[in-house]
């Protein structure tokens, strides 16, 4: 069998593409490439886990803060504003400037931020470090996987790209072992927040002595800087081969030096990529993971756990769980595919939302007495509890199925299904995305369970959850395999009614 890798404008370039066999730790440099990009994803989860720790204590030493719902949702909330803007402006800084000075900017930001929120004096310079921070997550948040996407060989680049999410996972993981850590200490929330900047300031160091992504360099007209990078990817056949397929997208992209944000939507290809990853990475958020990891504390609270070390230790676990599973995620992604693990993600969350739904019912309503009879204060009290635990188990079930489908699957398809001209803007316009719809879900929880209840509130995400596998049914194909000139002709062949638009027929559609 072989691939017919032509594309129009050109002659066709390969009959017989060399064996695409590359095992995830084969290559020990584009593994340590992946885990030091990963340090943005790192950076990410921490952030995203620390705040719920960390806002325990917060509460504890600001009253104006304890006293108000909108101030700690806003201390939650700013970072994901920062998020937010440093995703729309990553995506032309990476174009512009490459993704290793993207990541060395991010960096800079995030260490900066860290430090202020570290010497806070007040809540009001905290949300200013909070807005420092999210710009250096939001920037790390579009490049890494970018960076990542465009130096992995395609039959392993789904697992590596994962592995900046495992990286993710295990910020969230580490932020609670640091919450736990620092309970008992003067200024607990400073040091939770402060030591983010140590690992930022490690991954600056690291990227001085890391390449550029070759895939920039060559559409830079650096042709020879990417196949140095390359050679030490690929074997002398491989290599050749992925120079042609360089060569081949570099013609396409001639005539596109420039990408405005506009351009995304005058180009009905475009468009159907932008609207498949944009659509994965709001259904992320929409479908709850972070209301489980931004509130976990104050949820294992509201299911009756009152001590804050407990509700730390209980995220923790929960965090745990999450890491493993992306690690799951790592494994099955280049085996199962991105659309298959996704939907079968979608199904398990959907159902643990359902559980968590009817925990929190039972528990706020008068089938508690009936189910837990009218025996003595402590029996009912413990009766109680068992249905804080059975609460608990949801969350952990929830983790379960959502970290590897939904948890890796928006960042890999993103990383994958955009054209090189567009890969910046658009991997940053859907990380943007990702971000407002992170705000939304973070600036309105509490708020809507306090009018609607726990309950109904993970009643109403199930229900997203269903939106979200309908969509995913519809609207993402596989892109398990393709190269990126195999999954832009795929986008071209969908957007203009060629019978060849599908995964299987790029791979067998020559012989």
């Amino acid at each position: 069998m072989t691939i017919d890798f032509s594309m129009p404008g050109s002659s066709g370039i390969l009959d017989s593409p060399a064996k695409r066999d590359m095992s995830f730790f084969s290559n020990g440099y584009v593994l340590g490439l992946t885990v030091t990009a990963g340090i943005g994803g790192l950076l990410f989860g921490y952030d995203t886990g620390v705040i719920s720790g960390a806002l325990l204590y917060i509460r504890d030493d600001f009253k104006a803060v304890n006293d108000n719902y909108v101030l700690q949702e806003t201390i939650v909330s700013m970072a994901l504003v920062g998020a937010m803007i440093g995703a729309a402006g990553g995506g032309w800084v990476n174009d512009a400037y490459g993704r290793k000075k993207a990541t060395l900017l991010a960096d800079v930001v995030f260490t900066v931020g860290s430090l202020i929120m570290c010497a806070a004096p007040d809540p009001y310079v905290l949300i200013l470090g909070r807005l420092l921070v999210g710009l250096g997550v939001g920037i790390a948040s579009v490049t890494a996987p970018v960076y990542i996407a465009e130096a992995a060989p395609s039959e392993i680049r789904g697992g590596l790209v994962a592995t900046n999410v495992l990286m993710i996972t295990g910020g969230q993981f580490l932020s609670y072992l640091v919450n736990l850590a620092f309970t008992e200490v003067s200024g607990t929330w400073r040091w939770m927040l402060g030591v983010a900047a140590i690992p930022a300031i490690i991954q600056f160091i690291l990227m001085l002595f890391l390449p550029e992504s070759p895939r920039w360099l060559y559409r830079k007209n650096e042709k020879a800087r990417a196949i140095e990078v390359l050679s030490k990817i690929y074997d002398p056949d491989r290599l050749e081969e992925e120079i042609d397929l360089l060569a081949v997208s570099s013609l396409d992209d001639r005539s596109k030096k420039s990408v405005s944000y506009l351009d995304v939507f005058r180009s009905k290809e475009i468009r159907l990529a932008f609207f498949a990853g944009a659509g994965l990475q709001a259904f992320q958020q929409f479908t709850g993971i972070n209301t489980v990891m931004y509130y976990s504390p104050t949820i294992v609270q509201m299911a009756g756990f009152s001590s804050n070390q407990l509700a730390l230790l209980l995220s923790l676990i929960v965090a745990a769980m999450n890491a493993v599973g992306t690690v799951v995620g790592i494994l099955l992604i280049d085996r199962c595919g991105r659309r298959r693990l996704a939907l079968t993600s979608l199904s398990g969350v959907t159902l643990s939302l359902l559980i968590l739904s009817a925990a929190f019912f039972l528990q706020s309503s008068d089938l508690t007495s009936a189910l837990c009879g009218s025996a003595a204060l402590h029996t009912s009290t413990a009766c109680g509890n068992r249905l804080g635990w059975f609460a608990v188990a949801g969350l952990a079930l929830y983790i379960a199925a959502f970290s590897p489908g939904m948890g890796p699957v928006p960042w890999a398809v993103n990383s994958e299904i955009y054209p090189e001209a567009y890969r910046g803007v658009c991997g940053g316009m859907s990380a943007t995305v990702n971000w407002v719809s992170n705000l939304i879900v973070a600036q309105i929880f509490l708020s809507v369970v306090a009018v609607l209840g726990t309950a109904a509130t993970f009643l109403i995400i199930a229900g997203v959850a269903v939106l979200a596998f309908v969509f995913v049914l519809l609207f993402v194909p596989e892109t398990k395999g393709l190269t990126f000139e195999q999954v832009e002709r795929m986008w071209k062949e969908r957007a203009w009614g060629s019978p060849l638009g599908s995964r299987e027929s790029l791979l067998d559609g020559a012989a």
